[in-house]
């Protein structure tokens, strides 16, 4: 689903990435190895923030009632842009913090790597009182905040649940109904009625051949709705595990049946959709506002539905990535740095204030009791999509470790899919060399 891959607005930059590993041998290389060591704890100056577009937007929107309660605080919001804000924290980082901003906006490939790699990179919230706030946000999100010694180290911002928005019109045609799709094998034994009603059209679109760029976020979800990803929560390898031989053997079992479309190129997927060629997007809660802005034309003939579990009585609710605020260890201003964190992530109305901008979806579970939450959109029928998205932030759906090495495991995995996609590769055999390949180039244990 390369098109709305949340990787065009938030998420990878592999040279990022890459730079991240050569960055923390850059870091060790300085002797400090904690850029903390310079900061300082002024409550009061101006605040630097680093974010992209509209979440920088958002951002700005709730300055003015921060410093109306917080005299003596200025804030400057900057909008870096992505993914060159990963390529300027990662430098900043490896130089013991000099250059950083006071606050980052980091995603949740991002955190974890940066705190392996640069110990007190990232500024302890704990001391602050951060810890007050564990279970204020969704549920399974804390540990990804936490570092080895357990101090929190970031605030949780966004939040992603997964759904599954599909094409109420194409089937209807069909006699179909897919909020009745417990599994996704229900979803394959459907095909052939669907195909026979719906002709020339698919059920999903992937990039198949990985062109442009990888294209493993259905791979990836299908793996989280079973509690899985590349690493285990200690930084194990298991991009060879159960969980995901199932994963990418079900994705060839939608392929030989017919119902995958290649979405390879540039805006592949988005192409497929405008052309009525796709009825079927497994997408997080971000997709709500991207669909209604990027396919006006099709208002009215999307649903959203609870996506189905990978197998029979498995999760049907999965958090399949999120963002953060940081408060840099450098910074001279951490107790300021700290209040705009605080201030913008805890309160329920500056968190829908930004959310209503067309921000991220809110993490702060106190925020869902705004009745906008309830609103009727139009665009889907009349269904309230955010209330059917923050239903879907059940007990279990925890937030994925992505390790330091998830640009490795990424490239990995994607290189798997695409052997089995167009080379007609074997799941197991494709995924067990990856994991041993991971696992090498890594130093972890294979799980």
């Amino acid at each position: 689903m390369s098109g709305i891959s949340r990787r065009d607005l938030f998420r990878v930059s592999s040279t990022g990435l890459l730079a991240l590993a050569s960055g923390a041998a850059l870091g060790a290389c300085t002797g400090t190895g904690s850029p903390s060591a310079s900061g300082g704890d002024a409550a009061t100056g101006e605040v630097t923030v680093w974010s992209w577009t509209t979440a920088a937007d958002a951002l700005r929107g709730v300055v003015p009632a921060f410093e109306k309660d917080n005299p003596g605080v200025t804030v400057d919001v900057r909008d870096v842009g992505n993914p060159a804000i990963w390529d300027k924290i990662t430098v900043g980082m490896a130089a013991d913090g000099k250059g950083l901003a006071d606050v980052l906006h980091i995603g949740c490939d991002y955190l974890p790597g940066y705190m392996e790699k640069f110990p007190g990179g990232l500024a302890d919230l704990s001391a602050f009182g951060a810890d007050k706030y564990e279970h204020r946000f969704a549920e399974g999100l804390w540990p990804s905040v936490r570092d080895k010694d357990r101090k929190a180290r970031a605030l949780p911002w966004e939040v992603n649940p997964l759904g599954l928005f599909y094409r109420e019109d194409m089937f209807e045609k069909a006699g179909i109904d897919p909020k009745t799709f417990a599994t996704w094998d229900d979803v394959i034994d459907a095909g052939d009625d669907f195909k026979a009603a719906n002709p020339g059209v698919f059920l999903i679109g992937l990039n198949k051949p990985a062109s442009p760029g990888p294209d493993c976020d259905f791979l990836q979800s299908l793996m989280q709705l079973q509690g899985a990803f590349y690493f285990d929560r200690e930084g194990n390898v298991t991009l060879g595990s159960e969980e995901a031989v199932t994963a990418l053997t079900l994705i060839k079992r939608l392929d030989d049946a017919g119902l995958v479309g290649d979405a390879s190129g540039k805006k592949g997927w988005d192409k497929l959709v405008r052309a009525d060629k796709v009825a079927v997007a497994p997408q997080a809660a971000w997709g709500a506002h991207y669909m209604e802005t990027e396919f006006p034309g099709q208002s009215g003939k999307w649903r959203l539905a609870r996506p189905p579990a990978v197998t029979a009585g498995g999760k049907r609710s999965a958090i399949v990535n999120s963002t953060y605020l940081t408060v840099a260890g450098s910074s001279p201003r951490r107790k300021a740095a700290w209040k705009f964190v605080e201030h913008v992530l805890t309160k329920p109305s500056a968190m829908n204030k930004m959310f209503d901008s067309g921000g991220v979806f809110p993490a702060l579970s106190a925020a869902y009791s705004d009745p906008s939450y309830g609103k009727k959109r139009p665009y889907y029928g009349g269904q309230p999509v955010l209330r059917t998205f923050t239903g879907l932030l059940d007990a279990g759906a925890d937030a994925t470790y992505y390790s330091g090495d998830f640009a490795r495991a990424l490239k990995l995995a994607s290189d798997a899919q695409v052997k089995v996609l167009v080379k007609g590769g074997d799941p197991e055999a494709v995924l067990k060399d990856a994991a041993k390949q991971l696992a090498e180039q890594t130093r972890r244990s294979l799980a």
